[in-house]
């Protein structure tokens, strides 16, 4: 379990197009309280956010703006608050998706694309739904995993593309090997989704506690 110091400063950000309760409930069971979000204000004393997320980028963009969010997460991340943000909410990492016009928060220098399958690959359907098996790569998120031993649950259209391949910290393959998870320094994003994938992510959201204990 987590040291529950860290309880009261886990802040999830609720922004209408979400579902935090699975994320909470799991945090809950790994012994840690966290604090929900919806405010600016409200992320004045948060040391880690988590930023979950489905559905569609510029709803999700348009609603941490008018909230005051987007502002007081970057200003967050600025002062050193690790930040993990979950499915939609990884995209919303990103400079933007080609789903929206808007903006998104800019925390990784990545970009989200839709997924784009060549005619002999018609049998991958959109969503990609379903589990997977997943590369491991950042021994930090993923400590605790073999390399290739983890399986996550994912329902998602669109993949992020970094700029740099040395921010991926998981890979999974459907059709195309995509980006399952990026980490930037202490700005992480997973795409998969928490409330499958069960014991696999407890063990990620343990390590992101950690390592927003330690920050």
């Amino acid at each position: 379990m987590i040291d529950a110091q860290t309880s009261t400063s886990i802040a999830v950000i609720d922004y209408g197009v979400n579902n935090v309760g699975s994320v909470v409930n799991m945090l809950r069971r790994l012994e840690v309280e966290p604090s929900i979000v919806r405010d600016a204000r409200a992320l004045e004393e948060a040391s880690a956010i988590i930023l979950p997320g489905i559905g569609a980028f510029d709803t999700g963009m348009t609603n941490l703006e008018r909230t005051g969010l987007f502002d007081a997460i970057r200003q967050r991340v600025a002062q050193g608050a690790p930040i993990l943000g979950i499915c939609l909410g990884m995209q919303l990492l990103t400079r933007g998706s080609e789903e929206g016009t808007r903006g998104g928060l800019a925390l990784i220098p990545a970009v989200t694309r839709r997924f784009v399958f060549e005619n002999g690959m018609r049998r991958f359907k959109i969503p990609h739904m379903g589990w997977n098996e997943t590369e491991c790569i950042d021994r930090d998120l993923f400590a605790g995993f073999d390399r290739d031993s983890a399986r996550f649950y994912y329902v998602h259209s669109f993949h992020v593309v970094c700029d740099d391949a040395k921010d991926v910290a998981a890979r999974a393959t459907y059709g195309i090997s995509f980006t399952a998870a990026v980490r930037a320094g202490h700005i992480f994003g997973t795409q998969f989704h928490p409330e499958k994938s069960h014991r696999f992510v407890m063990r990620v959201l343990a390590n992101f506690v950690r390592l927003a204990r330690h920050a």
